[in-house]
C-alpha cells in the first residue's frame, strides 16, 4: 500500500508538474554553507538546544547537529536556523 502511494504521487508529480516534496510529502532543506539552514514540510520540533535540533516530518526525523544553533524563525511548516552547522541526518 505504501509503495502504491509513492507510485501514485510521483505520477501525479509529474502529470501536473508539481514538485516531488509537494506530492510526497517531502523534507526540502536548503544549506547556505554551514552556517544557515531552511527545512520546509517538518512537523514540529522535538528537541532543541545549541547543540541539536531535531524536527518531527510526516515520515520519520531530522536531525541538526552543531555549534550555537539558533531558531531565526519558526512557522507552521518551516524552520529557519543559524549556527555552525556540522552534521544533519534524516531517519525514516
Amino acid at each position: 500500500m505504501r509503495r502504491l502511494k509513492k507510485k501514485l504521487g510521483l505520477i501525479t508529480a509529474k502529470m501536473f508538474d508539481v514538485p516531488q516534496d509537494v506530492a510526497l510529502d517531502l523534507p526540502r532543506i536548503t544549506v547556505i554553507g554551514n552556517n544557515q539552514l531552511l527545512i520546509e514540510n517538518h512537523r514540529g520540533v522535538i528537541v532543541f538546544s545549541e547543540e541539536l535540533l531535531k524536527l518531527r516530518l510526516a515520515k520519520g526525523s531530522m536531525e541538526i547537529r552543531g555549534k550555537q544553533l539558533v531558531i531565526r524563525a519558526i512557522y507552521s511548516e518551516e524552520v529557519y536556523v543559524d549556527g555552525q552547522v556540522s552534521d544533519i541526518k534524516y531517519f525514516d
